[in-house]
């Protein structure tokens, strides 16, 4: 897998250069200082990804990658991104101009080796599974199950039929036992939806939150893998692209339909029920599957409160995160719903709850969101807007 870098730090380009010569599976393509050298030697050299700088010379990233986009070039990118309030802001917009992912840089590392380590264990695995997707070889899951699946989850066993696709009749699918009905008739009522996602995340959930209406009649939580700041602006963004409002949560705050609560960075997103109704609860417990928040812990805090009433999707990431909180939701007879593998940056946290027999449907993220739509709807479909209820 050969990686061109574009950084105008020298220190950057030096550290990248031993990274790429120290990984038998990378190699070095070439070094760029600006955008505008960059976008002659992608032509040129044709790598398989870019390692991105944002704060550049002559052409700075987002720029480059506006330009990319206008020049037709189609090659994975990754952002190295400040961990700041300007530096996450930009990866937020850069995300949206289409960069694959992002990592920080290593700035509190004041050993050179200390900083490369830290590099090579956030950067790397990215760069092969993003890289590894394009080419059309996925990370490694479970096989698929093509009978009932077993999985166990706090000693809790769920036994459900195979997973199916949108078209499949089969078990599990639309018009199978046990799952919706032909005519679209939800198994048993949404009282709230629970996301999860990971690498190529931000831009999915900007596919999906943007298509719901704004008359959503349950409330929508997501765990996002980002840092604090990044998880801000992500919300921002979201909240301007729909009709839903989108906010991060708060601790304590009630859970309002029509609303998405986004998990703030290196917080875990848990639900309670209260008198009150269900409240938002962060928390700072230990890191889950590497991650804070995660999205394992806001599954099976949903599976607490609203049970089989839960309707979790997975959406595009690295590695297993929600598979156990999927596990759990099943157990109950809640209803799953995953990104197919051709939409997703990485096939890795829906391709596990899809390996391990979970999934309800697995769909493309333009179609996501009308199987929540679908999946959530109660009679006429979504809660009414105060202005109808009062004239109706």
């Amino acid at each position: 897998m050969r990686v061109l870098v574009v950084d105008d730090a020298v220190a950057v380009r030096r550290l990248m250069t031993m990274l790429f010569q120290s990984e038998p599976d990378l190699a070095l393509a070439g070094i760029a200082q600006d955008g505008v050298a960059a976008l002659e030697k992608i032509e040129l050299l044709r790598p398989d990804i870019v390692s991105l700088d944002l704060a550049m010379p002559n052409m700075d990233g987002l720029t480059m990658l506006r330009e990319m986009r206008a020049r037709g070039l189609d090659v994975p990118v990754i952002m190295f991104s400040t961990l700041t309030h300007h530096g996450a802001k930009e990866t937020i917009e850069g995300l949206a101009l289409g960069a694959a992912d992002y990592v920080t840089k290593p700035t509190r590392y004041d050993n050179p080796m200390d900083a490369l380590e830290a590099v090579r264990a956030e950067l790397v695995p990215r760069i092969k599974a993003i890289v590894g997707a394009a080419r059309g070889h996925t990370a490694p899951t479970a096989r698929p199950s093509t009978g009932p699946a077993t999985a166990t989850t706090n000693g809790a066993a769920a036994t459900r039929s195979r997973p199916t696709t949108p078209d499949d009749g089969g078990p599990g699918g639309p018009g199978g036992p046990g799952g919706p009905g032909g005519d679209g008739t939800p198994r048993t009522r949404v009282d709230a939806v629970v996301i999860g996602s990971s690498t190529g995340g931000p831009n999915a959930l900007a596919e999906v939150i943007g298509r719901l209406p704004g008359n959503l009649r349950v409330p929508v939580l997501v765990a996002q893998h980002m840092p604090p700041l990044y998880t801000t602006y992500l919300a921002q963004r979201l909240d301007g692209l729909g009709q839903l409002t989108v906010r991060e949560a708060v601790d304590g705050e009630t859970a309002e339909a029509g609303t998405v609560y986004i998990a703030p960075g290196d917080h875990h997103l848990t639900v309670r029920s209260t008198g009150a109704g269900v409240t938002l609860a962060l928390t700072q417990t230990a890191p889950v599957n590497h991650c804070r928040p995660a999205v394992d812990v806001l599954f099976s805090s949903a599976a607490a409160v609203w049970g089989k009433h839960t309707l979790a999707v997975v959406l595009t990431g690295m590695g297993h995160d929600g598979r156990d909180g999927c596990a759990e939701l099943r157990s109950l007879g809640a209803q799953v719903l995953v990104q197919d593998e051709t939409t997703s940056v990485v096939w890795g946290m829906p391709g596990a709850v899809y390996g391990a027999g979970l999934a309800d449907e697995v769909v493309p993220i333009d179609k996501v969101a009308a199987a929540v739509m679908r999946l959530t709807a109660l009679g006429s479909g979504f809660r009414r807007s105060p202005s109808a209820a009062a004239s109706g």
